[in-house]
């Protein structure tokens, strides 16, 4: 998978992470593709929220140790 742009918010609480990703996706066009890496264990349910919400796409959530990783696709 091509990720475009990749934003770090770990060590941030919500609803930071998906403010950042927000903006992220603002500066992006259409197709493009975002990774957010979190340690907030609720941003799997904001992101998923997040992505019903607004319309871009979420690709994939993983877990990786403490970590949370979201792949979103801009709209």
């Amino acid at each position: 998978m091509n990720i475009d742009k990749e934003i770090d918010t770990r060590g941030l609480n919500c609803p930071l992470p998906i403010l950042k990703a927000k903006k992220a996706l603002t500066d992006m066009q259409s197709g493009q593709v975002l990774q957010v890496v979190s340690t907030d264990a609720g941003s799997l349910r904001d992101f998923q929220a997040f992505a019903k919400q607004t319309g871009n796409e979420l690709i994939e959530q993983r877990t990786v140790g403490a970590e949370f990783i979201h792949v979103l696709k801009r709209r």
